[in-house]
């Protein structure tokens, strides 16, 4: 079942990037041309142009993102990339130009976090990036000018910054994978050895760029969310017991709430977010309302304003402490209260009181259950 629901959010992809590159693909930079100058913030507050790398022999720009599986995938080789050659004048920096406001919850089930100037900086930090990682997605200018096709996508410039090479880095997309073809590498080992370039263009995969174009997508995702089933069942200490005990095959984020409660109701949207980014992988997320039974239609009502989707129910007594030991012992019994359970029902996560949203993505898709990587 985890490889069929993966085939499928991979061919949705798919279909997403081919009809992106259908409708918003520029002409991909000649073998030869001159590379066009930009003036881009940097990740570390600095702005960069072509004269900052003007002592390097050679300059690779790579096309990337925070929130493609397969820009993930590669951040390890683009940094050993820069550290193996920085000493031979070989320069390598990335350039984010994904529009943030065109990118789908559904987009996200492979990341803790959009493509954002200030998510940029976060996972640069995380990742210990040793090369410059510029933002530009307001304007998308530079994408438009080089016209990479997919994220991760790079243009290698020798001295003259004349193209020497552009596409994939190599063949093989996931890092615990050996490549066939290192085309990237090839080409600046020739290009230090004054050689031609044994092949100076590739096709290159990944996630489609997200072009400005594709704004009114995200409203739509929006307005088709309103038209989703919203349901509240009840459910007794059994039930409850049995959720916790996950038999299914999927990662399950529990939160324990009630319409009385200011913190639940201030942080439930972050776990709306959390649904619509992850529901296509395996990953489900679970509210049990602490609200009375005599309450329902009130909780029902709160569920339908946030369009919960997903699976909700409602302790069927008013017996909060029997509430509390069928979802977990340890707990004190303040609310919120949110655990994360893997398959099995090993409880890897609780938290009594509002959690912490950034965290709480990051635990998701770092588990063995979801991951980063197709």
């Amino acid at each position: 079942m985890r490889v069929f629901h993966k085939l499928l959010f991979a061919i949705a992809l798919f279909v997403n990037a081919f009809v992106a590159f259908a409708a918003d693909q520029p002409e991909t930079l000649k073998i030869g041309a001159q590379a066009p100058d930009f003036n881009l913030m940097g990740v570390d507050g600095k702005r960069y142009s072509l004269k900052s790398f003007a002592n390097a022999d050679i300059l690779a720009i790579v096309f990337t993102c925070n929130h493609c599986p397969t820009a993930q995938a590669y951040e390890e080789r683009i940094k050993k990339l820069t550290a193996d050659y920085k000493a031979k004048k070989v320069a390598v920096i990335a350039i984010s130009s994904n529009d943030p406001k065109a990118i789908l919850l559904d987009e996200l089930g492979y990341t803790d976090m959009s493509d954002t100037y200030a998510e940029m900086k976060i996972r640069s930090k995380d990742m210990a990036y040793n090369f410059p990682y510029l933002y530009d997605g307001d304007d998308q200018k530079i994408a438009l000018a080089y016209g990479p096709v997919a994220t991760p996508h790079i243009f290698i410039f020798d001295k003259a910054r004349k193209l020497q090479y552009n596409g994939r880095i190599d063949d093989v997309e996931k890092p615990t994978g050996t490549p066939k073809n290192i085309d990237a590498r090839n080409a600046i080992e020739a290009m230090l050895a004054g050689k031609p370039v044994p092949v100076a263009a590739t096709k290159t995969f990944g996630c489609s760029m997200k072009w400005a174009s594709k704004e009114d997508n995200v409203k739509k995702e929006q307005t088709a969310w309103a038209k989703e089933p919203v349901t509240l069942e009840t459910i007794d200490e059994a039930g409850l017991k049995e959720l916790i005990q996950n038999k299914s095959d999927k990662l399950r984020l529990i939160n324990v709430w009630a319409t009385w409660c200011g913190p639940c109701v201030t942080e439930f949207p972050d776990f709306m977010v959390m649904h619509h980014m992850y529901r296509r992988r395996d990953f489900e997320f679970i509210s049990i309302s602490a609200d009375n039974p005599d309450k329902k239609d009130k909780a029902l009502k709160f569920l339908q304003g946030k369009f919960a989707s997903n699976k909700n129910y409602i302790f069927n007594i008013e017996d909060k402490y029997k509430l509390i030991e069928a979802v977990d012992s340890k707990w004190q019994g303040a609310l919120p209260y949110t655990i994360l359970v893997e398959p099995g029902g090993k409880i890897v996560y609780s938290q009594q009181g509002p959690i912490d949203p950034a965290k709480m993505k990051k635990l998701i898709v770092e588990n063995k259950y979801v991951g980063r990587y197709y």
